[in-house]
C-alpha cells in the first residue's frame, strides 16, 4: 500500500517544463523521482571532484510529519562512480529553498553532467519525531553493544 502525500512544487527556473524535465517517477514501480540538473553549460567532475548541482526546483512539504530525501541514482553510482557527497541530502518540511544536490565523482574517469540530465532520486518519507527519554540503564539484548562487524561480515 502506498502512502500519497500533496507536496507544493515552484520552479526557481524558467527551464523547468520547457529545456529541463520536472521531478517524474520512471516508471510505475518507481520509489524516487528523478532530479535533473538544472545547468547553464556541462559540469566536469574529475576523479574525487565534488560539484553543487542545482535542480531548478523548490518543494513545501505539507507537515513536520515528512521528509523528502535526496539519493544517488544506483546507474550513476555503479556504472560512473557518481553518487551524492553528502550520503543522502535531507529536505527537512521547514526548507523552501531550492533543491541542490551535492555530487563527488568517485570513479577512475572524469565525468560530465549535461543540462537536463537526471541526476539524483527524490523519495518522500513518514518520520517520527522521538522524545528522548533519560535513563541510566537500557534493555538487554542478544547484540548488546556489539558495534561493526559484530553480526557478521
Amino acid at each position: 500500500m502506498k502512502n500519497n502525500i500533496e507536496v507544493k512544487i515552484k520552479y526557481v527556473s524558467s527551464k523547468i517544463g520547457r529545456e529541463i524535465a520536472p521531478p517524474f517517477y520512471a516508471t510505475g514501480g518507481s520509489a524516487g523521482m528523478d532530479l535533473s540538473a538544472c545547468i547553464e553549460g556541462p559540469v566536469t567532475l574529475k576523479p574525487g571532484e565534488k560539484a553543487v548541482i542545482p535542480t531548478g526546483i523548490a518543494i513545501q512539504l505539507p507537515s513536520n510529519e515528512s521528509v523528502a530525501l535526496i539519493f544517488a541514482r544506483s546507474g550513476l553510482g555503479i556504472k560512473r562512480g557518481i553518487t551524492m557527497s553528502n550520503g543522502v541530502g535531507v529536505i527537512d518540511s521547514d526548507y523552501t529553498g531550492e533543491i541542490m544536490c551535492g555530487l563527488i565523482n568517485l570513479g577512475d574517469e572524469d565525468y560530465t553532467v549535461q543540462p537536463g540530465d537526471r541526476i539524483a532520486q527524490m523519495v518522500f518519507m513518514p518520520i517520527a519525531i522521538a522524545s528522548l527519554v533519560p535513563v541510566t540503564e537500557l534493555q538487554s539484548t542478544k547484540r548488546g553493544s556489539g558495534g561493526l562487524g559484530s553480526t557478521g561480515n
